[in-house]
């Protein structure tokens, strides 16, 4: 659905293929301080494909995004939902809807909430599970949710990545072991929250979608055909092997009892590390060059691994991607 008033739900884009997008931003009409035209602008400046609009407990305002859309450009509209007990997104959201916040830990009014997102084919995003202010740690349980953002940028730009992520990240990486065993695992994704210049796209989600729609988009989103950027200047591949199958972030690669390499390849981290993964923990790391591109391989089994997921890290330790799990089986 869409009209002159909201971005169409579909751009033209480049067909299946990989789609750099933040959902996850605040204009004016929320407690942002740049208005739409200038995120649009940024958003652009900075290589995204899409962005979604989430203003606080509110829908994006009619006229305000719609003509900021473009054939290669995607514009999804949402919500933050903001209660006392957490913050989550409301992603895929129809013009004008708006799913009510007044609700909290324990009081049984989530589920509704949920359940109208889900009708509209939208996605649940757990939002910046321990962030350091009143009302910023989510006390919900996270069965109903789909998606938990383990990386949220910063209201100041001059730290990328801080305490609450990586708690964030470690309370997600401890619950994949059980939830790919039992089919129940939740995709990561990252985005900026943003509020003021100079933060849009740090960090931004890369999305495997099979063409530039808000459907497909969701959908990459929703299966975890996804990795977490820190900007456009740092990119990769990630994939895992076993003989002529290749099955990348949020995929199941078939081994048949035969060993799966797993492949990073990235750009734009110097002197960086790649660390790989499992439900043994880290199993294997390696530097990049000080030109910040290079090629990581790693051998493993189904047997020894259930799954891979990979991080890169600058050599302070701030992370540059982190990756969705690749599921051996």
């Amino acid at each position: 659905m869409s009209s002159p008033d909201f971005p169409p739900v579909r751009a033209a884009g480049r067909g299946a293929a990989w789609y750099r997008g933040d959902c996850h931003i605040h204009s004016v009409h929320s407690d942002g301080e740049l208005t739409p035209e200038e995120l649009a602008a940024g958003a652009r400046a900075v290589e995204l494909d899409f962005i979604a609009t989430t203003e606080h407990n509110a829908a994006a305002a009619p006229g305000a995004w719609g003509h900021l859309a473009a054939d290669d450009f995607l514009i999804l509209l949402g919500e933050e939902v903001t209660t006392k007990t957490g913050h989550w997104l409301a992603l895929g959201l129809a013009p004008g809807e708006v799913v009510d916040w007044n609700h909290r830990a324990g009081d049984g009014l989530l589920g509704p909430c949920l359940d109208q997102v889900h009708r509209a084919g939208g996605v649940c995003v757990v939002a910046h599970p321990h962030a350091p202010y009143p009302s910023g740690d989510f006390m919900f349980p996270f069965p109903g949710f789909d998606v938990v953002e383990v990386w949220n940028g910063l209201w100041t730009s001059d730290r990328p990545w801080n305490a609450d992520n990586e708690a964030a990240l470690a309370e997600w990486a401890r619950t994949l072991a059980a939830g790919i065993r039992t089919g129940l695992w939740r995709p990561a994704m990252g985005n900026s929250d943003t509020h003021l210049e100079g933060q849009i796209g740090i960090p931004h989600t890369v999305v495997f979608a099979e063409e530039l729609s808000a459907a497909a988009v969701l959908a990459g989103i929703r299966t975890g055909r996804s990795w977490i950027a820190e900007s456009a200047d740092v990119d990769g591949s990630f994939t895992a092997h076993a003989d002529d199958r290749v099955a990348g972030p949020g995929e199941r690669l078939a081994t048949h009892g035969g060993q799966a390499e797993v492949r990073a390849a990235v750009r734009g981290v110097p002197a960086g590390t790649v660390s790989f993964h499992t439900d043994r923990g880290k199993v294997h790391e390696a530097s990049l060059p000080d030109d910040g591109a290079g090629a990581v391989r790693w051998n493993t089994t189904a047997e020894q691994s259930a799954f891979v997921r990979i991080e890169v890290r600058h050599p302070n330790g701030h992370a540059a991607a982190l990756t969705n799990p690749i599921i051996l089986g």
